[in-house]
């Protein structure tokens, strides 16, 4: 086998991959509004990238699986362009992707979510597989989040995330071309900047409260992306790349 995509692989690859490489791979994305300088498909953009930087350094222990292009986003319905599925119809899709490649021998399958509001709905897949497929091995993974300290350093805004300066950062490295650098703008940066009800919903330890992103944001970005570097970009891309290959040699060695 030559290819780390199960795509690019002929039916007779497909089933000795099963056999040498165990564990597959599947990006996850959106189909979202990112703000005025991002493209809708940034989340997919920056899990198939990674799907594909985690499988190089894997050596052939892992195939990467069909993408699953369009999450979970009803919270940027008001923003033009975003698609939404909901949460039951993208953990359907990810069932009958996971079903299909269980058929023919997988037993651990990695989604990589660009996406957070995927989130949700990967924890519910991996619940059910405990009834349903107890033999399979079912993970998910989102990105950004594994590389909270490089983060930090970054010295974002106080209200920071969607599209903003760790997003846009990523971008920077992974496909500077589709960023629109020029039309990057601050979106909310600061607490006093939200209604009570939308600075309640971003505070951590405490209860969870989903609002729609026209409720935190005019246009749809958390944090100053203008303050993104590309060299902040490799650091985060790096340490996530790092942190899930270290998992995937340990999962593999089980």
């Amino acid at each position: 086998m030559t290819s780390h995509r199960l795509g690019e692989l002929t039916t007779e690859q497909a089933a000795a991959a099963v056999r040498d490489s165990p564990v597959v791979l599947l990006p996850a994305g959106a189909f979202e509004q990112h703000g005025p300088g991002l493209p809708m498909a940034t989340d997919l953009i920056r899990a198939e990238r990674v799907a594909e930087l985690v499988a190089a350094k894997l050596g052939g222990r892992a195939v990467i699986g069909p993408s699953l292009p369009v999450g979970v986003s009803p919270h940027h319905l008001a923003f033009a362009g975003t698609i939404s599925l909901s949460t039951t119809t993208f953990a359907t899709l990810v069932r009958e992707y996971s079903d299909s490649l269980y058929r023919h021998g997988w037993r651990k399958i990695l989604v990589i979510t660009g996406h957070g509001g995927n989130n949700a709905a990967l924890g519910t897949v991996a619940q059910d597989y405990l009834a349903t497929h107890p033999d399979l091995e079912f993970a998910w993974t989102p990105l950004t989040a594994l590389a909270g300290q490089v983060v930090a350093e970054m010295g974002v805004s106080e209200v920071h995330g969607h599209s903003g300066e760790a997003e846009t950062a990523q971008m920077l490295h992974l496909a500077p071309e589709l960023v629109r650098t020029s039309h990057l703008r601050p979106g909310t940066t600061t607490l006093d900047e939200l209604s009570p009800l939308a600075r309640l919903s971003r505070k951590d330890g405490h209860p969870k409260l989903a609002l729609r992103y026209d409720r935190l944001s005019p246009n749809g970005v958390l944090g100053d992306p203008r303050r993104a570097t590309a060299q902040a970009g490799e650091s985060i891309v790096d340490t996530v790349v790092n942190r899930i290959v270290g998992y995937l040699d340990d999962w593999l060695a089980t």
